[in-house]
């Protein structure tokens, strides 16, 4: 493993791109929200400074690099109707130039990926309209039923917040965005535009899109939107009344891929998938519960997910499928640290005979797929991830370490990475070959995220992947892999 990446010089970039912890801890409180009138102005800035040191322990794979998401909202809100209108800036400086390997090595890391997917330039910054939608209230005159139409942002499975802060924190950290979602992590992110209908009432929630998701993600101009189609439907309801302590959700997700020469990422040879120009549609129907007990030995959290996808990948009939099944305990000590250990499984399927006529590996729609990998050289594609985790959550600090044992679901298909569609003429999945493996990598990771008033926020990150045979047969010179930020979150 190269000794180029260290905490120590994430920090001293940070500090030289402007992310000054201590200027930020003597501001204090910041300003309220600007009003003019009934019109109210807010928005952030997020600054990162990012380290890479990918697999196979070479120069160009080691590097760093500052990003920064500026936003800039309006908003009005009445009660028959309420608006808003986003700018969003994203600003990149100093991507890796080459840090794009030979053959199935390919980008090393985030940075290349953004580098190759802005024309090559080691510098980008754009502007674009990031939301811009109107919602209507109470349609009909039934209370809760709204339609909102535009350009927004949209989580499955965060149709309803609950009131309780545990069932909040584990819908927002493992169930949302499995499968759609606005890609938040990166620096410039994604929106669809389309139509939303809802209908709140006591203990369920009706919920129904129809939407194009935009360009973004890794691609600095998110102005315009791509040749494909969701449509998504869920049924949520809550269980425990008075103490709000379960959830239960039913959907069903459409998803229809109709760009022109965008060649298909999965296990078949690559003259084959040239050939193969037919549209992608595939249904994915499933559901999650989730329950917390609080027993006499502590808080005791349960969560089941699942899916399953039929449909047409091309020439190919589709069939995959997807579960996670986790657990977790709150013991009833040291109540100003508020441990929690949690652990589960998740599982991916993937494609067993690349020659048949049948597509098996699970396909992730538009997720924001950093949620799930927080090292994100992986994702829910023919995965199968043991974790563990322990969180401490002492007064407006999150402290949270995570080990992960991640395998190939099936060593016949490709080792997947990315989140979905993000240009015309980019799939936006990756896949290098397991070379009949199955092992992928252990990972650990530490992430501490402090508040430090309702508008000042700061994180760091760190995690290292220890490559197994998968990594080891693609990057034979370095079988260990590092990546970490700092951050700085603004609000106003």
């Amino acid at each position: 493993m190269t000794t180029r990446f260290t905490v120590l010089r994430v920090i001293v970039f940070a500090l030289l791109c402007g992310i000054s912890v201590p200027s930020v801890c003597a501001q204090g409180a910041l300003s309220q929200p600007i009003a003019i009138g009934d019109l109210v102005v807010s928005g952030s800035l997020r600054s990162r400074a990012y380290g890479w040191d990918w697999f196979g322990g070479t120069p160009n794979g080691s590097y760093t690099y500052p990003g920064s998401l500026l936003r800039i909202g309006l908003s009005e809100s009445k009660k028959a109707y309420d608006w808003q209108l986003e700018l969003a800036v994203p600003f990149l400086f100093s991507l890796p130039e080459h840090a794009i390997g030979p053959s199935a090595q390919g980008q090393m890391g985030l940075g290349a990926t953004y580098f190759a997917a802005n024309n090559n330039q080691s510098n980008a910054a754009s502007a674009f309209i990031k939301q811009g939608a109107i919602r209507f209230n109470d349609l009909g005159g039934v209370k809760g039923q709204s339609l909102k139409v535009g350009r927004m942002e949209f989580n499955d499975g965060a149709e309803v917040m609950p009131k309780s802060g545990a069932l909040t924190a584990l819908k927002r950290d493992r169930l949302s965005q499995r499968l759609l979602g606005p890609f938040g992590f990166s620096d410039v992110g994604r929106s669809f535009d389309g139509i939303q209908y809802s209908l709140n009432k006591t203990d369920l929630n009706v919920t129904v899109l129809g939407a194009r998701p935009t360009r973004g993600v890794y691609q600095v101009d998110g102005w315009g939107e791509l040749n494909v189609n969701v449509f998504y439907g869920a049924l949520t309801g809550q269980l425990g009344r008075e103490k709000n302590d379960g959830e239960w959700r039913v959907f069903g997700l459409g998803y229809q891929d109709y760009r022109d020469n965008v060649i298909k990422t999965d296990n078949r040879p690559l003259a084959v998938r040239r050939a193969d120009v037919g549209s992608i549609n595939i249904g994915t129907f499933g559901g999650h519960y989730l329950r917390l007990v609080d027993a006499p030995a502590g808080v005791i959290d349960a969560l089941v997910w699942g899916a399953v996808q039929t449909g047409s990948w091309g020439a190919l009939a589709h069939r995959g499928a997807a579960f996670a099944v986790e657990a977790g305990w709150q013991p009833p000590v040291l109540p100003q640290l508020a441990p929690w250990f949690r652990g589960g499984y998740n599982f991916g399927s993937g494609d067993g005979d690349p020659n048949d006529r049948t597509h098996g590996t699970f396909f992730q729609v538009l997720p924001t797929p950093r949620v799930y990998a927080r090292f994100p050289f992986f994702n829910m594609m023919n995965t199968a991830d043991g974790f563990g985790e322990f969180i401490l959550r002492p007064k407006n600090f999150t402290l949270r370490t995570d080990v992960h044992t991640l395998r190939l679901a099936d060593r016949n298909d490709l080792w997947y990475g990315g989140g979905g569609a993000f240009q015309p003429r980019t799939f936006g999945y990756t896949g290098r070959p397991s070379n009949g493996q199955s092992g992928l990598a252990a990972l650990y990771d530490v992430s501490g995220d402090y508040r430090v008033n309702v508008r000042v926020g700061l994180a760091a990150y760190y995690s290292y992947a220890n490559g197994r045979l998968v990594t080891q047969a693609i990057y034979p010179n370095g079988n260990a892999a590092q990546f970490g930020y700092v951050e700085m979150l603004l609000r106003f």
